[in-house]
C-alpha cells in the first residue's frame, strides 16, 4: 500500500468518515484492510514513557500552539502520534521515530540542564527549527512530496512530526469545527473556493 493510500486509510480510521465524504475512493487492497482493521478510536496509547510522552507533546504544542484558538494538546495531537508509533509505522520508521526522541531528550539535557518541555517557547521554536534545517536536503522538504506517492520510509524524526502533528489536528473535533471552518452539510463538492489571507479552509466533519 502506497504512502497517500495510507494516509487515506487512516483519515478512515480516525475520524470515521467515509471515503466519499474524504474526496477519494479506495483501492481493493484498503477495502481489504479496512475491513479487518480494529476501531483505533477506542485503542489505548502504551507505546512511550510518561517522560517520552511529556517531550512529544511539547513537540506538538511547539507546532501548533494554543492561541486565541486551540493548540496540538487541546486536539489530542500527542496520542494520535502515539497511536501512529505504536500501531502504524513500519520498522524504520519506528527505529527513526525512537531513536530521534531519545536523541532529542538527551541532547537537551546535556545542553540546557532541562528537559525540552521545561525550555521556554522561544528556545523549544529555535530547538526544533535546527533540527529542521539539519536535514533540509531531505527529498520530504521537495515540493509535492508531503504525503504524496514519492513518500520513503527514511523520512527524519523532525518531519514526521510535524506531518502527524498537521494530519492529526486537522483531522479532529478540535481543529476542525475551532480552526476551520466547519460545515456539516456542504451538499455539493466545490473544487476552487478563493480564500482571503485571514480566512481558514473548510471541514465538513467526521472527525477522529
Amino acid at each position: 500500500m502506497k504512502r497517500r493510500e495510507f494516509l487515506e486509510c487512516t483519515a478512515i480510521l480516525f475520524t470515521g468518515a467515509t471515503a466519499s465524504q474524504l474526496g477519494f475512493s479506495l483501492s481493493e487492497e484498503q477495502r481489504v484492510y479496512l475491513a479487518a482493521a480494529p476501531s483505533y478510536i477506542e485503542q489505548k496509547a502504551r507505546y512511550l514513557t510518561p517522560q517520552q510522552r511529556a517531550t512529544l507533546a511539547a513537540m506538538t504544542e511547539t507546532i501548533i500552539p494554543r492561541t486565541e484558538t486551540p493548540g496540538a494538546i487541546d486536539a489530542g495531537v500527542p496520542r494520535y502520534i502515539e497511536l501512529m508509533a505504536q500501531q502504524w509505522m513500519n520498522d524504520e520508521e519506528r527505529a527513526i521515530f525512537d531513536n530521534g526522541l531519545t536523541a532529542l531528550m538527551n541532547e537537551m539535557q546535556a545542553e540546557f540542564g532541562k528537559p525540552f518541555e521545561q525550555l521556554d517557547e522561544m528556545t523549544r521554536g529555535a530547538v526544533l527549527q535546527r533540527m529542521e534545517d539539519a536535514v533540509s536536503d531531505h527529498p520530504w522538504f521537495s515540493p509535492g512530496s508531503i504525503m504524496g506517492e514519492g513518500f520513503i520510509s527514511d523520512t527524519p524524526f523532525i518531519c514526521q512530526v510535524k506531518e502527524l502533528t498537521v494530519f492529526g489536528f486537522f483531522t479532529s473535533e478540535v481543529g476542525g469545527t475551532e480552526v476551520l471552518r466547519y460545515d456539516p452539510m456542504p451538499m455539493q463538492f466545490e473544487s476552487d473556493i478563493p480564500l482571503g489571507a485571514e480566512e481558514s479552509s473548510w471541514s465538513a466533519g467526521g472527525f477522529r
